[in-house]
């Protein structure tokens, strides 16, 4: 897990994020109308949490409720697999989206692609127009391997822990019914 190319901290004034070639690292990222209204306390662990439990309370639109546009993320996620990341885990929820990645090319980039390319798409599909994801995103290096197998199991397991479906493999936009077999067609939930 050591790092080759280069690591650096950046932020533009909001969270600090970590560009580290070949780190694993846990991205999380939400629809715009996903988080208002939220209150934190305590330090950015404790925001970390606070959020991803507000965020599995199902609050705004949740546009990725629609079979259509939860695939318009999933499809972008697994196209850019190996060109600008090794994908280890995925789970498109209702309002936001988990990722797994071991980077190949900046985080930043990385996560402005996965948020343009579907913004655009899933405008077009809806006839919405302006933003469709919250502008910033939180990430997690993998500390080691216990840590990663961690993430992954956290990523997998969201569904569940937030009341969606009784196991990972029955949530269709996953990691976890994609390796199963489960998400890749009509068998899966709809």
């Amino acid at each position: 897990m050591g790092i080759d190319r280069f690591q650096s901290w950046r932020s533009r004034g909001y969270l600090p994020h970590l560009d580290a070639i070949r780190h694993q690292q846990h991205i999380v990222f939400s629809l715009s109308d996903a988080v208002e209204g939220v209150t934190y306390s305590g330090g950015p662990a404790d925001h970390r949490r606070q959020l991803e439990a507000y965020l599995d309370k199902g609050r705004g639109e949740c546009l990725l409720e629609r079979p259509g546009l939860a695939k318009i993320v999933q499809d972008e996620l697994l196209r850019l697999d190996i060109e600008r990341y090794r994908l280890m885990a995925w789970c498109v929820m209702p309002n936001h989206v988990h990722v797994v990645i071991e980077q190949i090319e900046d985080i930043a980039g990385t996560v402005r692609r996965w948020k343009s390319w579907t913004a655009r798409e899933i405008n077009r599909a809806t006839g919405r127009s302006g933003p469709l994801w919250r502008r910033e995103y939180f990430d997690r290096v993998a500390r080691d391997e216990q840590h990663l197998q961690t993430m992954i199991h956290y990523v997998e397991n969201n569904p569940v822990a937030a009341g969606l479906v009784a196991y990972p493999v029955d949530w269709r936009w996953s990691s976890a019914a994609h390796r199963a077999g489960a998400g890749q067609g009509p068998g899966g939930p709809e």
